[in-house]
């Protein structure tokens, strides 16, 4: 017995093992696009380039 596991951005079975964890190439791309645009990040107390001078 298999178990899949939901894709994480749209829940659909991940059974393609070339995009796993993903169901597909297109939520694949999603998620690598919200890395891109900084949606996912770490917030942390060093100061930004910005404040240092």
């Amino acid at each position: 017995m298999t178990t899949t596991i939901p894709c994480p951005i749209c829940g659909k079975p991940a059974e393609d093992p070339k995009y796993k964890p993903f169901c597909c190439g297109r939520c694949a791309d999603v998620d690598l696009h919200r890395w891109l645009g900084g949606v996912y990040r770490i917030e942390t107390n060093e100061p930004g380039e910005e404040t240092e001078q």
